[in-house]
């Protein structure tokens, strides 16, 4: 078939990646998503922080994660938070920046502070997504000093 794609090994990268969250090794994670949705087809709507957090919600929850979107805190909001059984994940999301400006805004807005109560390490996500080749670009991993 001409122009199909070959998705033969799309089970076992899947695979990886839960692996890979289950152990929370989120920059494996990260490495592996970052990779396979360079096979997802174009759509028209994919230029948006929008179309990618809710990807990220859905991977995630397929994995068995506790995900939840739009997080308000009193500075703000979150894009996205992921909580494994050992960590607190806020994701902050940008399209065309950087994971650095993620970060910074995840930093300058004090997003962590809204969960120093729940007794799990907070560990920060920047990610920054590339609307030309569709997937992330580069992403920022900061542990939240107590």
């Amino acid at each position: 078939m001409m122009g199909a794609t070959d998705y033969s090994s799309a089970p076992a990268m899947v695979g990886e990646m839960f692996a890979a969250l289950y152990n929370d090794d989120l920059n494996k994670m990260l490495r592996l998503l970052q990779a396979y949705l360079l096979t997802v087809p174009y759509c028209n709507n994919a230029n948006s922080e929008g179309h990618y957090q809710q990807m990220l919600c859905i991977i995630f929850s397929l994995m068995g994660r506790y995900v939840d979107v739009e997080v308000h805190t009193p500075r703000g909001h979150v894009d996205a938070v992921m909580r494994t059984s050992t960590i607190l994940y806020p994701f902050e999301l940008k399209m065309d920046k950087s994971a650095d400006v993620a970060m910074k805004q995840t930093n300058l807005r004090d997003y962590a502070s809204k969960f120093s109560l729940s007794d799990l390490p907070v560990v920060k996500v920047g990610i920054n997504f590339n609307s030309e080749q569709r997937t992330i670009s580069d992403w920022k991993i900061e542990v939240q000093k107590v």
